[in-house]
């Protein structure tokens, strides 16, 4: 019987380590990574994600806010390549919610309380662009794929929507960062955040935007949650950490960044 037992999971070893070895994905800044989910799947995930966040969280009634991230989203679109893309730009009226995202399928949401901290035209270049690169990288997916083995052994999203249907949509909501709705999110790695912030620059930088503004960005944000003393850590920067090693790799990002920018 224990013979039997051990078989079994040598047996389940196996054909984990076939799913992960013929699941391996090379993401646009070439790191190989976990990819259990499709593009298409993706921007399935991505537009039901989004039609949810829309029915339940109001628009802002500001028409300058609006106006100011569909221009800063569509210039930004112009130079990224990012597939079945079908590019939403949405304001969302929460000014105690400094957050913003980019799901699978182009669908952006900037929720009214970053603006203050964004300041300009080009702070928000930053974080929408920095939120474009994690779509672009396909980082979502590779969380989604790595809650996939964690919860269902590393079967694909079809199947655990079939098997868990509500675990799995709420598993894709915490993986692609918009799970403020069950009181909890799932954090970026470090190398997901640098390879954003490399992306995101270039990005910005492309569109004719000062990548030093996403340094000033960064370096606001630091100093606007250092100010809030005990308070609770927002959303955004829980899943987007600052100290002062991010700030010293956007510094050495820079000069790359510089050699896309044209006024």
């Amino acid at each position: 019987m224990k013979k039997t037992g051990n078989k079994t999971k040598w047996l389940l070893l196996a054909v984990l380590m076939s799913v992960l070895i013929v699941s391996c994905y090379t993401n646009p800044t070439g790191r190989k990574a976990l990819m259990l989910v499709t593009p298409s799947q993706e921007a399935q995930l991505g537009l039901s994600a989004f039609e949810d966040i829309k029915r339940g969280t109001p628009r802002t009634t500001d028409s300058a806010q609006q106006a100011l991230v569909e221009r800063v989203g569509r210039k930004i679109s112009r130079v990224v390549s990012l597939r079945n893309a079908q590019w939403e730009y949405v304001c969302f009226k929460a000014d105690d919610t400094p957050n913003a995202f980019c799901l699978p399928g182009g669908k952006i949401g900037i929720y009214t309380g970053i603006l203050p901290i964004t300041q300009s035209e080009a702070g928000l270049a930053t974080v929408m662009a920095h939120e474009i690169a994690h779509a672009v990288a396909r980082h979502g997916g590779e969380r989604m794929s790595e809650q996939l083995v964690m919860q269902f052994g590393g079967i694909g999203l079809d199947v655990a929507l079939q098997k868990e249907p509500e675990m799995t949509r709420q598993l894709a909501q915490l993986a692609y960062g918009v799970g403020s709705t069950l009181g909890r999110t799932l954090p970026h790695s470090r190398a997901q955040e640098l390879e954003a912030d490399r992306l995101g620059m270039m990005y910005m930088a492309k569109a004719g935007y000062d990548p030093h503004e996403a340094l000033n960005f960064w370096k606001r944000f630091k100093q606007w949650n250092d100010q809030r003393g005990g308070a609770s850590t927002p959303e955004f920067l829980s899943t987007h950490p600052v100290d002062t090693r991010r700030i010293a790799q956007l510094e050495e990002l820079l000069p790359e960044a510089m050699k896309h920018y044209r006024k």
